[in-house]
């Protein structure tokens, strides 16, 4: 049987005889930005590079117009790298999934020779909208997930840290429907649904000093009125409530819609809210799978802190929570250079950036050929899953 070490130098060698091509892809994402269940370029162009590279291709995966899966071998154990190629509004890949996303392709492409010689199956599977509408839960639910043993993807931050912690959150769309009339002549027709909106948002303020330091909520509003001398007839906003727990995230729901129903109360708006049908769980991380990730990006030349990290939200939570599962943070900016900020969206396109993917590429690529050659580390990684599983 063909060593390990020998399988990484293979796989080691084509990652970077791929690194042109894994550039390209990259900074082509990160060029033409899309957002959420729009990424018709992203996941062609990731598809495409992995078909064109030996994997077989099935698009539309979980009935997503822009979802993917690429496959190559056989069987079982079969390992899942997921990409995420979203890009935010106005401010695109400030997120960096287009990092995600080439080190997803060059990983999979990297561990060819790992699937040669020991058999089993690695896949790419592309999960459109992290951002807005949790892809991973659509997919899951879907059954995309179904026969996969472990999972794993890397994410750019400005910290090098394997394992994180991140929130519950869900996502609220709320609107109120009052009465226009003019703003100066006839005040007193009017029933102002941008009062509402803003009495909603007081109320949420007064809320933060009564809940956990963990939990957050936050939200924008997106229409506000017509004029300023017309009273708005109309208002929009949407939300995001995070908590550190599915639990505590329930009861966080119905504080928040009791500042929404307040204020509707007291302006006489009409209030309409729907929570998002998918929601983000925490990351359950797998210790063991990391440690294993952490030697091989030592390899790779990277040293890796061993968390956990705090890390916002993400809806790799919830693949974490039906297979053993990692999401690390790679370093790609200065620790004061935050994600969904300007300095992010360079830094992503950057030196440190496309390093990092490539990085992330090797460390993945030399975590399935170890899983892959030595079965004792997956039974161990489920094991420690399973173990997490079982109710305290």
């Amino acid at each position: 049987m063909t060593s390990v070490q020998t399988v990484k130098k293979q796989a080691g060698i084509i990652i970077r005889e791929q690194r042109k091509a894994l550039d390209k892809l990259c900074l082509d994402i990160h060029g033409n930005p899309e957002t959420g269940l729009k990424e018709q370029h992203a996941s062609t162009w990731l598809a495409d590079y992995l078909e064109r590279n030996g994997f077989k291709l099935e698009k539309g995966t979980g009935g997503l117009n822009t979802a993917f899966r690429a496959s190559y071998g056989c069987g079982r154990p079969a390992i899942a790298l997921l990409a995420e190629y979203d890009a935010l509004p106005e401010i695109g890949h400030a997120c960096g999934h287009n990092l995600i996303a080439a080190a997803a392709a060059g990983a999979a492409v990297g561990s060819v020779p790992a699937v040669d010689a020991y058999g089993g199956r690695v896949m790419v599977i592309g999960t459109p909208s992290e951002e807005f509408h949790s892809g991973k839960e659509l997919l899951l639910r879907h059954g995309v997930f179904e026969g996969i043993d472990m999972a794993m993807m890397i994410h750019p931050g400005n910290r090098d840290v394997t394992t994180i912690n991140t929130l519950a959150c869900i996502t609220l769309s709320a609107e109120f429907r009052g009465q226009e009339a003019h703003a100066s002549a006839n005040p007193e027709e009017g029933i102002n649904a941008l009062e509402a909106m803003l009495l909603s948002f007081n109320a949420v303020n007064s809320l933060r000093q009564h809940i956990p330091g963990s939990a957050r909520i936050h939200g924008i509003i997106t229409n506000g009125g017509r004029a300023a001398n017309i009273v708005p007839g109309y208002s929009s906003a949407m939300f995001m409530v995070r908590a550190a727990d599915s639990g505590y995230l329930e009861i966080l729901k119905e504080k928040v819609a009791d500042c929404f129903k307040g204020a509707a109360r007291a302006t006489g708006a009409l209030l309409d809210y729907t929570w998002a049908e998918v929601s983000c769980q925490p990351m359950l991380n797998n210790t063991y799978l990391a440690e294993i990730f952490n030697r091989n990006m030592a390899a790779a030349g990277r040293q890796m802190e061993t968390g956990p990290g705090n890390f916002a939200s993400t809806d790799m939570g919830n693949v974490s929570h039906f297979i053993p599962s990692i999401h690390p943070v790679i370093s790609i900016a200065p620790e004061g250079v935050p994600l969904h900020s300007t300095g992010f969206l360079y830094a992503a396109a950057s030196e440190k950036g496309l390093k990092g993917m490539l990085d992330s590429a090797i460390a993945m690529a030399f975590t399935v050929s170890d899983v892959l050659s030595q079965p004792e580390m997956l039974a161990t990684i489920k094991k420690e899953f399973r173990q997490c599983q079982t109710p305290a």
